[in-house]
């Protein structure tokens, strides 16, 4: 009975979000960032905080905004969902534009039926376009003058990375590999699979990201959990909420690193060699709990998910027949806070130098750029934007700074949603904008 209260509720809250307009953003002092963030103490209500960005498009010539100094360009319009890049050494560029695969069981119950309404509102329930596209540049104008299908029927598509002459793709529920060819414009040999990984029939969490190790031995791959909490069985979330090890020679993979509700932005830090990722954490426990983040990867290392958060905080919604003090007490605290909902997931080091093209000033080499997608969970909205957090000796080392803003409307409407995030070969800044349908170039001014 009390299960049927709630979903009532929260279709009161649904269509009080869904009719909702005419509000601005909020201007509150950023909280839960950096690598101590205060954590206050859970709060729960039988009605969820609601509060879903309607996308309205960006206006014929408005762009994304950029600190003083920097100048924003579209690289690529009219693009279909475009999630994720890959810069080819080449120059190139390739976008994955991407979606939801279809659910092989659909969502449950009033519940799940207005969950799919508030999410179709801001731009996430859409058709895959199952394709990755090639940008080139030739004229070195900033402006991607082709555009064309380089991959076509795939399977909800995210990471790519190549090693050699051989690309790898990650589908929504396998690693899959194409010959690549410097220069080609297209590929039409039949993909062959790698390795399978966790998919359906639910897969909460469908993207997966890949990057190489440096010396081109092996792939890690992201995968997020089947839930929030571990709400669908934790026999549902074998080899998720964790990033997978798989070696190129045989296919056989492991599980590199666990604990991890959503990770999606993968890098190998420049000063170290430390691979970092970023990871979307846990909803329904207030507006500034949890904090999602980014982190040094240890191997074998446990990062709580999904009895605990931030290191120790125990979360007291999972089953008592599930609960393991045992991990808890292992847990890791991730390195730096990103803020809660803000659902981080891009992330890049930036490596581009002074003296190219589009090199950044000296500041900013070795720190990390972060695309945030927006929040659903949270009043006032949080993410929507580009950040960059500085480091020194391969760790960070000052406040977060606002880089690339402007995706919501003096109203609160999503013009854009940021997601990948990469360096060209040039040293500009590339971040992929699902719901715009763009690919943005920052670079200095000149």
């Amino acid at each position: 009975m009390r299960r049927r209260v709630r979903e009532i509720l929260i279709i009161g809250v649904a269509m009080a979000a869904l009719s909702a307009c005419g509000q601005g953003q909020s201007q509150t002092p950023p909280v839960g960032y950096g690598p101590n963030p205060a954590l206050p103490e859970p709060h729960r209500s039988l009605i969820p905080t609601v509060k879903v960005s309607e996308v309205v498009g960006w206006p014929t010539g408005v762009t994304p905004k950029a600190p003083a100094g920097f100048q924003v360009q579209p690289f690529a319009m009219g693009l279909d969902h475009p999630r994720w890049l890959l810069v080819l050494p080449n120059g190139d560029v390739l976008v994955a534009e991407s979606a939801e695969p279809p659910k092989r069981e659909p969502p449950h119950g009033l519940r799940g039926f207005f969950q799919k309404m508030l999410m179709k509102k801001a731009g996430s329930v859409v058709p895959s376009a199952n394709r990755i596209s090639l940008l080139r540049d030739a004229n070195g104008d900033g402006v991607a003058e082709l555009k064309t299908p380089f991959l076509t029927n795939l399977y909800s598509p995210f990471g790519m990375a190549l090693v050699g002459e051989t690309l790898y793709v990650a589908n929504a529920d396998a690693i899959i590999a194409f010959p690549y060819k410097t220069g080609e414009t297209q590929i039409t040999a039949a993909p062959r699979k790698v390795t399978d990984l966790p998919g359906g029939p639910i897969n909460h969490h469908w993207t997966k990201n890949i990057i190489a190790s440096p010396d081109g031995a092996k792939l890690y791959a992201t995968v997020g959990s089947n839930s929030n909490v571990g709400e669908n069985g934790m026999e549902n979330e074998v080899n998720r909420a964790a990033i997978l090890e798989v070696d190129l020679a045989t296919g056989a993979k492991r599980v590199f690193a666990s604990g991890l509700r959503n990770p999606n932005g993968l890098g190998w830090n420049p000063a170290n060699g430390e691979l970092w990722t970023a990871v979307n954490e846990r909803d329904e426990l207030g507006n500034n709990l949890v904090p999602d983040y980014m982190t040094s990867v240890r191997e074998n290392g446990f990062y709580g998910w999904p009895y605990s958060y931030f290191g120790r905080h125990v979360d007291k919604r999972v089953k008592d027949s599930d609960r393991r003090p045992d991990l808890v007490e292992r847990a890791i605290i991730p390195d730096y806070a990103l803020g809660a909902h803000t659902a981080s997931l891009g992330l890049t080091f930036y490596e581009g130098a002074q003296n190219q093209q589009g090199g950044f000033p000296a500041r900013y080499k070795g720190g990390v750029f972060i695309g945030q997608h927006g929040s659903w969970n949270r009043k006032p909205q949080a993410g929507y934007k580009v950040i960059f957090v500085p480091f020194a000796g391969g760790k960070p080392a000052g406040d977060v700074e606002d880089f690339l803003t402007g995706f919501l409307d003096k109203d609160g409407k999503a013009q854009g949603r940021p997601v990948g995030v990469t360096v060209d070969t040039t040293g500009a800044l590339l971040v992929a904008d699902d719901v715009g349908n763009a690919v943005w170039r920052v670079s200095p001014a000149r």
